[in-house]
């Protein structure tokens, strides 16, 4: 996996998603182009549901502290950046080659 949706940060890693919320289940779907991982989320997108539930399902698939993830970037948008605090860039990008081919 060349630079893809995951890069590193002095706090951890950060993941790039295109999200699409109100789906019928919550689930990675593969990548979005280069550089972002394609996320569907069944919460809706109102008063931050769609954004607890990313934390919460990416901190179980990628097996981290809830505490550790948060969305940092585009809260409020379909593009967002989250935040894997105090996790390495390659523990990620490994789990996530695991996950999509």
């Amino acid at each position: 996996m060349a630079e893809g949706p995951v890069r590193g940060s002095k706090n951890g890693a950060l993941l790039n998603l295109k999200v699409s919320p109100r789906a019928r289940s919550t689930s990675l779907e593969g990548m979005h182009g280069d550089d972002a991982l394609k996320l569907r989320v069944a919460a809706p997108p109102v008063d931050g549901r769609a954004n607890d539930e990313i934390e919460k399902f990416l901190a179980e698939v990628f097996e981290v502290f809830p505490s550790s993830v948060e969305v940092v970037r585009g809260a409020s948008g379909r593009d967002k950046t989250v935040l894997f605090r105090g996790v390495e860039m390659s523990e990620i990008r490994r789990r996530l080659s695991a996950m999509i081919p």
